[in-house]
């Protein structure tokens, strides 16, 4: 028999995984501006780390609970879904027009941190030492992004003060930032305890609730990022979303988890990792057709997910 508390989890979950990323985001931009950070550093690091904050809790509550399927389940669905649904969905509403350092640089490097992270799973988990590497190579990549921003482009500091304006003072701040935390806590308790029951209802694998209804659940931050941007015809800031969300979910979710908790990968199939590294590939010939993602391409990466989503669930 269906529970009729299982959806109730699932969506009070993500309110507060939504409003706690929220809480986060904001009360730190400020802080960090308050204190004299540059805008362009708190765009790159601070709110970069923010909107990943729902994948990083889900997953971290997720292997500390021992269900570390659904928390590897959770990165490889949201990078999945990030690409084939997210971006497929933004270039039906409005082709994407994607900037060329994107191809050159964000989407050749989100391939290679893909290759990297099959490659640890060889032996069907990634432990404490992969998990460090992912962290040293998060911390390189945010100070050689913030960087190359600076160096390539002066304009893009004036972009991030213009979205990044401190209107909250020190102690507002730090309750937001309090708050915040507080709600991602709870909203990640509900998500999973709602996510593991449908599992259980349902008789599949926590893997396959991660790929499908814990990946897109954790994945709707970039969801309505990325379809606002597309509709403000602000299409850079959609595809940059989710390339650097794919990379940050690896590097940062994965690395923190597998340093307090060893990730195993038995209950993901090789499918699933082709899968994810399918999605990745195609994205640098879609993109580098006229610089742009069609409506037609994105209506094959749209056809692409829920072919995907059909064979994962019979």
């Amino acid at each position: 028999m269906f529970d009729i508390s299982i959806p109730l989890y699932l969506i009070g979950g993500l309110i507060g995984l939504f409003l706690g990323g929220e809480g986060v985001i904001r009360g730190s931009s400020s802080l960090a501006l308050k204190v004299g950070v540059s805008p362009l550093v708190v765009g790159l690091t601070v709110v970069a780390f923010g909107t990943s904050s729902p994948e990083l809790l889900v997953s971290l509550k997720a292997a500390l609970m021992g269900s570390s399927s659904i928390a590897l389940g959770n990165v490889i669905g949201s990078n999945i879904a990030n690409i084939a649904l997210i971006l497929g969905l933004a270039s039906v509403i409005r082709p994407l027009q994607v900037h060329a350092n994107v191809i050159k640089r964000e989407i050749p490097i989100m391939i290679g941190v893909s290759l990297l992270l099959v490659f640890f799973l060889i032996d069907g988990m990634v432990g404490f030492i992969e998990g460090l590497i992912f962290i040293i190579l998060l911390i390189a990549y945010t100070i050689v992004n913030i960087f190359l921003s600076l160096k390539e482009n002066k304009e893009i500091e004036k972009e991030f003060e213009e979205g990044l304006k401190s209107k909250l003072n020190i102690p507002t701040a730090v309750l937001f930032i309090v708050a915040g935390l507080a709600l991602l806590f709870f909203g990640a308790d509900l998500f999973l305890k709602g996510a593991i029951s449908l599992a259980k209802v349902f008789n599949v694998s926590d893997a396959i609730i991660g790929l499908t209804v814990v990946a897109v659940g954790t994945s709707l931050p970039e969801l309505f990022t990325s379809l606002v941007a597309t509709i403000k015809k602000e299409s850079d800031i959609a595809v940059g979303n989710a390339v650097g969300s794919n990379i940050f979910n690896i590097l940062s979710i994965l690395g923190i988890s597998a340093i307090l908790i060893p990730i195993k990968s038995d209950q993901i199939s090789y499918f699933d990792f082709g899968v994810m590294l399918a999605a990745a590939l195609i994205l640098l010939p879609l993109s580098n057709s006229g610089f742009r993602i069609s409506r037609l391409e994105g209506i094959l990466l749209l056809t692409g997910y829920f072919v995907y989503v059909y064979l994962l669930v019979q």
